[in-house]
């Protein structure tokens, strides 16, 4: 239980330091489609000047008889051309950049601006960016997958390790020597060993004189619950993943309806609400399959211990009450006939 539990803790702070150092700030939002940078040393268009600026040294001013429009550029004739009265000759120009970037800033509106809806931070981490569009329900999620891990990993290691004591050779002997009478021998064999059945075995013959089969339900009992340890916390695991799934899905929808009234906010609300909900449950449903196949194989291995332990307990019962019957045999020595003779 102390391994387990020191598994978890440091699971759970390798994951949340992992997240910390990943955690960067937004990117800035990209320019506006059509709005280009404003040049350092932005020169105003002779059409935009005051007439102040107009009647300033260095700024030509228009010649007689050209009409001067707000936002078209008057362009004068060249030296040495006549200027012909009531002509006006224009250029058009491209709007200013502060007067375009002004209606499309101001038309787009901004969501994180709104009250009760905000964007989480992209960090360019596929693993970090779902978590956090998962919503809050992730963070039991995460505490579940981390003890369904822990545990999985502890169990393979504990079977891995019970599949290298097994030895059946041994086991062999003991049988051998309880056939040949040789009670001794079958208990030297038997002792300090990694194998639950000559365990159970061992702890058999040395209070077969008490109670055999107590005995040998005492020690088939403590290995059977040692072999199926975790695996209560397996079941409640699978069983629980899915409700966390779940919850997540009913937070998303409830999140994603309560924007409904808000007409600017509604798509943005409702597909985040819904991805949300869909995270949760993939993340909630992932963990249970994660956390059932070795569940069940566990089961099955506790299962197929459960019955070599019942046959070795039974095929010892059964040889050691035969020497018993022998032994009392041949104290009592062969039966007498008790035949009467015929009388002439």
């Amino acid at each position: 239980m102390k391994t387990l539990l020191t598994l978890c803790l440091t699971l759970i702070t390798l994951t949340a330091t992992f997240a910390q150092q990943h955690q960067a700030a937004p990117p800035p939002p990209p320019p506006a489609a059509g709005v280009s940078a404003a040049p350092a040393n932005p020169l105003p268009a002779a059409g935009q000047m005051s007439p102040a600026a107009l009647g300033q040294p260095g700024v030509p001013a228009p010649p007689p008889g050209v009409a001067t429009s707000p936002g078209v550029q008057q362009v004068a004739p060249p030296p040495g051309a006549p200027a012909v009265p009531g002509t006006s000759v224009t250029a058009t120009l491209s709007p200013a950049v502060g007067a375009s970037a002004s209606p499309a800033a101001s038309a787009a509106p901004s969501a994180s601006a709104s009250p009760g809806l905000t964007t989480a931070p992209v960090t360019g981490n596929f693993l970090i960016d779902n978590f956090r569009k998962g919503g809050p329900i992730m963070w039991p999620i995460l505490i579940v997958s981390i003890i369904a891990l822990t545990v999985v990993i502890e169990r393979c290691f504990w079977w891995i390790g019970r599949w290298f004591r097994r030895d059946p050779k041994r086991i062999e002997k003991v049988f051998t020597a309880i056939e040949v009478g040789d009670v001794t021998e079958a208990s030297r064999l038997s002792r300090d060993s990694g194998d639950p059945v000559l365990r159970m075995m061992w702890n058999g013959l040395n209070h077969q004189h008490a109670s055999l089969q107590g005995a040998l339900q005492v020690a088939a009992g403590i290995e059977i619950k040692r072999a199926g340890r975790f695996l209560v916390v397996m079941d409640t695991l699978v069983t629980l993943a899915p409700l966390l799934g779940l919850l997540g899905t009913i937070t998303g929808l409830i999140r994603s309806f309560s924007f409904l009234g808000n007409e600017e906010l509604a798509v943005t609300a409702v597909t985040g609400g819904i991805a949300e909900a869909l995270i949760a449950t993939a993340c909630g449903l992932g963990i249970a399959i994660f956390a059932l196949i070795p569940f069940n194989f566990f089961t099955s291995r506790v299962s197929n211990l459960e019955f070599e332990l019942q046959t070795a307990a039974t095929n010892l019962e059964v040889m050691l009450g035969a020497q018993t019957a022998a032994r009392e045999t041949e104290v009592a020595g062969p039966p007498k006939s008790s035949g009467k003779g015929s009388s002439i």
